[in-house]
């Protein structure tokens, strides 16, 4: 069996699929003909390095969007009640 040489473009845009696209390994891994082992070095060889600051924005990015999802809903709570209230003042 041959090897196949493919360009270090040709990874990047297979591991692209996998990491920024959200495609599954073994999917891409059908689809491109290449061995699903193949993708996960051209993985590890490719992929961003995360950045050591990365995790606090992170876990900031995840504490604010859990404080957005209460305090939206209390937003939606208070305005049904306003609607409940002001319905009973008429």
């Amino acid at each position: 069996m041959g090897t196949n040489h493919f360009s270090d473009d040709f990874k990047r845009d297979a591991v692209a699929q996998i990491t920024e696209r959200g495609y599954a390994v073994a999917e891409v891994s059908k689809r491109l003909g290449v061995s699903a082992h193949s993708l996960y070095a051209w993985k590890k060889k490719f992929s961003k390095s995360p950045d050591p600051g990365e995790g606090d924005q992170a876990a900031e990015i995840r504490r604010l969007k859990q404080e957005l999802a209460r305090v939206t809903e209390e937003r939606d709570i208070l305005k049904k009640a306003t609607a409940y209230f002001a319905k009973d003042a008429k």
